[in-house]
């Protein structure tokens, strides 16, 4: 007689047993063939390793640039279009040295590739002037003395400038809040907060002044 053990299988529990099988094939196969769809249905994105034309709108004008998929939006600024002002740092995106806006959003050029930013409004520091006039931003920062050794400059004035399109009568909190991600090793914070708070408090006192003469608007 054979030792080998006898299993012995219930009709409901082998009904059972094959049916999850079944279940189971049938949402793998599905699963499959929805997965396949998608990908038959979006386009080959994939690029490089070879340079590649882009065109980048920034600061109101669209450039053509050829550069490499690695590039980062902070090198193809500054090594192809000449537009320095945006500061390389710590090239990992901790200190917010390199701010630009992209559509108006405050984000880090040196964590962004430069073929991520076509088809978007890039706006660098020297697209915040407006021929020979300054910012506001940039203004109340040479009155404040907001400033030291430079390199943090360019990522504040965009992050401040941000704040103030998005919140024209910001509280300290909200200044201190804004920049929390900017980095300044020589601690201009105070004198940051005071140049962006001036800034609100000038629009404050026009908006109250077109009140008291709206004729002056028109």
């Amino acid at each position: 007689m054979s030792d080998t053990p006898k299993i012995e299988v219930s009709r409901r529990g082998f009904l059972k047993g094959a049916g999850l099988t079944a279940a189971t094939t049938v949402i793998e196969s599905a699963s499959a063939l929805a997965r396949d769809a998608k990908e038959a249905m979006q386009p080959d994105r994939s690029v490089g390793p070879d340079a590649v034309p882009v065109k980048l709108h920034v600061n109101g004008q669209e450039h053509t640039v050829t550069i490499e998929p690695r590039y980062t939006l902070a090198e193809t600024l500054r090594d192809h279009l000449g537009l320095t002002g945006t500061k390389v740092v710590c090239d990992r995106g901790s200190c917010s040295a390199c701010t630009v806006w992209l559509d108006g959003t405050p984000a880090l050029a040196c964590m962004t590739l430069g073929i991520d930013a076509v088809g978007r409004k890039i706006t660098t520091i020297e697209g915040l002037t407006q021929g020979a006039e300054m910012h506001p931003v940039q203004v109340a920062f040479v009155k404040h003395d907001a400033m030291q050794c430079g390199f943090c400059t360019p990522g504040m004035v965009m992050t401040c400038a941000a704040l103030l399109e998005r919140n024209h009568d910001p509280k300290l909190a909200d200044v201190k809040h804004a920049v929390s991600g900017n980095l300044c090793r020589c601690g201009t914070y105070p004198k940051v907060f005071a140049a962006t708070l001036d800034v609100a408090q000038q629009h404050q006192r026009a908006a109250y002044l077109l009140t008291l003469n709206p004729a002056k608007e028109a």
